[in-house]
């Protein structure tokens, strides 16, 4: 058995976590609540003692930036979503955070919220009111995977409402997010949840 079963939504997401957490299962899952949740089912078959979601993510404040860290303490749909509003907390949250803290990275724990759709302008606004710090499109439909297993959630910031991904200068966000994504991932390859 494993220790630590890796869910990551996109291709990119996946190579550059594989790249870095060697001899880690890194399951590609696919953007948005339905590939998430089709994902979740083979998740749960997955023999390993904890799972993880590890991927990119939208930062909801005026002080996020592209490459800062989210470690999510509960994650939740968003209302306007049909699913139950029902926070999950993540309950490896604050061992990842000792995990990524000191690797010279901005790292914060916070709440997550969870859309179907990309979250730009004022919807941003709008889910930052309801208190996440971040946004993205599958962890809380991903969550049904870890069954009993220990779970936690880490994101990396894409972008932000002062860094929106649809501008020119979003190239070196993007690649700053890239690289701390490879840092979290790298962190995390030889561990194991309870350590």
């Amino acid at each position: 058995m494993s220790d630590l079963l890796v869910a990551a939504p996109l291709r990119v997401e996946a190579a550059l976590i594989a790249s870095a957490a060697r001899g880690t299962f890194v399951q590609k899952t696919g953007m948005g609540p339905d590939k998430a949740r089709s994902a979740a089912q083979e998740l749960g078959a997955r023999d390993a003692r904890a799972m993880l979601v590890l991927g990119f993510c939208g930062g909801l404040d005026e002080t996020s930036v592209p490459g800062e860290v989210i470690v999510a303490e509960e994650i939740y749909a968003a209302a306007d979503e049909n699913h139950p509003e029902q926070p999950i907390r993540c309950d490896l949250a604050y061992q990842l955070l000792g995990r990524l803290t000191g690797l010279g990275l901005k790292v914060r724990v916070g709440k997550l919220v969870c859309v179907s759709h990309l979250a730009l302008g004022e919807r941003r606004a709008e889910l930052h009111a309801g208190g996440a710090i971040a946004v993205d499109m599958e962890s809380v439909w991903l969550a049904a995977g870890a069954g009993d297993r220990p779970f936690g959630v880490v994101r990396v910031v894409l972008d932000s409402p002062s860094h929106e991904l649809l501008r020119p200068q979003a190239l070196g966000g993007a690649l700053r997010a890239a690289l701390a994504l490879r840092k979290v991932a790298g962190a995390l390859h030889d561990w194991a949840p309870g350590d």
